[in-house]
């Protein structure tokens, strides 16, 4: 099996976590927005329990699990507390404005286990603050010509102690030249289910 084969189109800052052991074999994975699973080639070639929800029916149905619905992330019908690892990658962004990114989030937050892994890509205004223009609240003009919600590095530690999560990495952000900043947020639920 080639590369691509094992591994699909992993988002590489994923892959560093696979590589620093903190997603192992026996986790269950639930991927908030899987689409059509770039982020799941792995876990599913190796066995592992993976789980998804995508508001695309085309893309629930190009999986090859059964463990995938088609539903909102905000209003997903996964149990508190079922997942070892949630993903969110390239997802919050697509936000509305601020209730709906807290109602994605908190959707996704939700499904983690106390202990988990969270792993969130997401667009920023990091390294970019002069080359965007507000729309309303955090929803911006990027210049790469598309709109998205985005964060910051002070949200994002105020989010990690709001969810009772401490971080894992220090916020990496990577600027895309004259088109984007994609932000990575990996921390650990450290709070108890009752």
């Amino acid at each position: 099996m080639n590369l691509p084969q094992q591994f699909g189109a992993i988002d590489i800052y994923l892959f560093d976590q696979l590589l620093r052991g903190r997603v192992a074999p026996g986790m269950r994975i639930f991927d908030a927005g899987c689409g059509y699973g770039r982020n799941l080639v792995y876990f599913i070639n190796e066995g592992y329990e993976v789980f998804g929800v995508d508001q695309d029916p085309q893309a629930i149905a190009s999986l090859p699990e059964k463990n995938f619905r088609v539903e909102k992330i905000e209003q997903n019908s996964f149990p508190d507390a079922f997942a070892d690892v949630v993903i969110s990658s390239a997802v919050l962004h697509f936000a509305r404005d601020d209730e709906h990114f807290r109602k994605m989030l908190e959707g996704s937050w939700r499904v983690l286990k106390p202990g988990g892994l969270f792993f969130c890509r997401l667009a920023s205004s990091i390294g970019i603050e002069s080359q965007i223009t507000q729309i309303a609240g955090r929803r911006y003009h990027l210049p790469d010509g598309s709109e998205r919600y985005l964060v910051d590095e002070a949200l994002l530690c105020d989010l990690t102690r709001e969810l009772g999560g401490r971080l894992l990495d220090p916020l990496k952000t990577t600027v895309v030249q004259n088109q984007r900043s994609m932000t990575t947020w990996v921390m650990q639920r450290c709070d108890r289910v009752s």
